[in-house]
């Protein structure tokens, strides 16, 4: 009969590297194998492998101080990992998507429904997970996705069907052609003076007006569209900070009501 093996169970790190894991002497020793094991080439060199380094590294040493054995300690790494590349899937904010995903997992290893799921973790062993989880990664979610995510920028190129560029520059002065001509059909520099006093200014073409329009609705609609963006992080992040608090808050039994009784 074939064992159940859970959905996470020795999923990165196998019995051979648990095994390794567990013959380590100290923690600088632990922390060399554990580089080793996940392919982390120079930590000490590396920003991100330094960071990924300690967040395996800090998770071993809470798996020995709760007691558990190698396959929930391989599980919790597993998680982990998982979690991570949730999380760095998208610059975008993903912060409510990557705590349901860790939940459902993490109910994966605490009930027995197979095949489905299986109870590595008891009750108290689960929650201690989840306030450690809570308390170390998601705390700083953020500076995971921007340490391990690129930066977005918006870049747009507008093309204008219909009208001809070459009739103003840009900045609506005119082009440099035309101002070479002008300087090789003067003869000398005081007809050049004399034509810039006598030359009246150019009113703005409508290709100046027209790009002056639609860089102002353009200004317009970002600024409409990161305040919209602002707002819904900012709510996004006031959700979770509310759950993180329910789950901080200890459970607290209401006081039993006693009945007086009148004479």
């Amino acid at each position: 009969m074939k064992t159940l093996q859970p959905p996470c169970s020795r999923k990165y790190l196998d019995i051979h590297s648990m095994h390794q894991l567990e013959k380590a002497v100290g923690t600088d020793e632990m922390r060399e194998v554990l580089a080793k094991l996940l392919g982390l080439d120079c930590p000490a060199e590396n920003l991100r492998e330094a960071i990924i380094l300690d967040l395996f590294s800090h998770a071993v040493i809470f798996c020995r101080q709760q007691g558990f054995s190698l396959e929930q300690t391989s599980t919790v790494c597993a998680m982990l990992q998982d979690l991570h590349k949730a999380c760095v899937a998208t610059p975008l904010g993903n912060l409510e998507e990557c705590y349901r995903y860790f939940t459902s997992v993490l109910f994966c290893h605490g009930v027995r429904r197979p095949p489905f799921s299986i109870n590595l973790f008891k009750e108290e062993q689960l929650l201690a997970l989840a306030d450690y989880v809570v308390n170390t990664y998601f705390r700083h979610f953020k500076l995971y996705k921007y340490v391990f995510t690129p930066q977005v920028q918006l870049d747009l190129s507008l093309t204008y069907m219909g009208l001809q560029p070459d009739q103003c520059s840009p900045e609506g002065e005119p082009e440099k052609e035309e101002t070479e001509e002008v300087e090789e059909q003067a003869g000398t520099a005081q007809e050049q003076e004399e034509e810039a006093v006598v030359k009246p200014e150019q009113e703005p073409s409508q290709v100046t007006l027209l790009r002056a329009y639609i860089k102002s609705q353009l200004s317009k609609e970002l600024g409409q569209l990161q305040q919209l963006v602002e707002e819904r992080l900012s709510a996004s992040e006031d959700r979770l900070n509310n759950k993180l608090a329910a789950l901080e808050r200890p459970s607290q039994t209401p006081p039993a009501k006693g009945k007086t009784k009148t004479k």
